[in-house]
């Protein structure tokens, strides 16, 4: 089940949209706790994971990153594909 506020989550998998595959992408990305991810930026993590990766992570990753950011710093949990627009405006060129 997943967290219903930040306050509640223990792990990353309690993170609304985040799954294994995006657990796995924190720890590469060096992000040891979900609290940490309050302070990051999603598009920077996004820069940085195509860099470790070698390959054009498809956006939607940048877009799950913004709403698991958003809900560590208190906002209410939302679907990942409520940021396409947000993401899109912000940064249109990728």
């Amino acid at each position: 089940m997943k967290a219903r506020t930040s306050a509640e989550v223990k792990t990353f998998r309690d993170i609304p949209n985040i799954g294994p595959a995006m657990e796995k992408d924190f720890v590469l990305l060096g992000i040891k706790t979900p609290a940490a991810l309050a302070k990051q930026d999603p598009y920077k993590l996004y820069k940085k994971i195509n860099t470790l990766t070698k390959t054009r992570v498809d956006p939607c990753v940048l877009d799950t990153y913004m709403a698991a950011i958003d809900f560590m710093n208190g906002a209410r949990a939302e679907p990942w594909w409520k940021y396409t627009k947000e993401r899109k405006q912000k940064y249109p060129k990728l």
